[in-house]
């Protein structure tokens, strides 16, 4: 039932999430990305005012203990932002599942292209977007089970005389599960298991995506100097 529960939020995360999409939090002059889960009617709240755009009067709001834990998950998940993509949208949405669980949607979007806002914009067109939902239920003895699926959406379009014209997209889904102490609290753990999922999607995008990519255009079309090599004489 759990990991039914867990799939449908995923399903229904991935239909809503629209990558590209993001407004802009007049009363801070940030960005926040668009998702399912902080929207209401027509109308999306904001992280870090809390506020909807456009103004609604009677929106959902996450409860007091949630809206502290998503200040503070927003103002970590920024630093390790810029840390790891230099630049980039990052939202975080917090809200419960029921009396024993609740469950945290973080999303980060980076513009690599050259129109893009965000530092080392050397592609024509290039965008990553991944999305981290944990599900964390509280367990006896101080502990609790954190459930993590994450996605991560790929696209990147070159044209310059170095690289030619190339465009590459796709996307990539994992999930993990741990049963951690809660001593260091609940942002500590997800935060652990979010860089380690991180790290194994890079790992596997770039063996991957980019791998076999080389593979195939350099057993169809050898690099120029193993074109200009002599073949041995019989």
């Amino acid at each position: 039932m759990l990991l039914l529960a867990l799939s449908w939020i995923i399903t229904t995360i991935l239909m809503n999430f629209c990558p590209g999409r993001a407004l802009c939090d007049v009363d801070n002059g940030k960005e926040f990305i668009l998702c399912e889960y902080n929207r209401d009617a027509d109308s999306y709240r904001s992280p870090w005012s809390n506020k909807y755009h456009p103004p609604l009067e009677d929106g959902s709001m996450p409860s007091i203990e949630m809206r502290k834990l998503e200040i503070e998950a927003n103002e970590v998940f920024t630093i390790y932002r810029d840390q790891y993509y230099e630049g980039g949208i990052s939202s975080v949405y917090m809200w419960e599942d029921d009396e024993e669980s609740f469950v945290g949607c973080f999303l980060i979007k980076k513009d690599g292209s050259k129109t893009g806002h965000g530092r080392r914009g050397f592609l024509q067109e290039g965008a990553w977007d991944a999305i981290h939902v944990i599900e964390v239920r509280l367990e006896d003895e101080g502990t609790a089970s954190y459930c993590l699926t994450s996605t991560v959406m790929l696209s990147l379009t070159t044209d310059n005389n170095t690289a030619g014209t190339f465009s590459l997209s796709g996307s990539i889904r994992r999930q993990m599960k741990m049963k951690l102490s809660v001593a260091e609290g609940h942002l500590c753990n997800m935060g652990r298991m979010i860089e380690e999922m991180e790290s194994k999607l890079r790992n596997s995008l770039d063996q991957v995506y980019f791998g076999k990519t080389k593979e195939m255009v350099c057993t169809l079309r050898p690099p120029s100097e193993v074109g200009h090599m002599k073949l041995p004489e019989k």
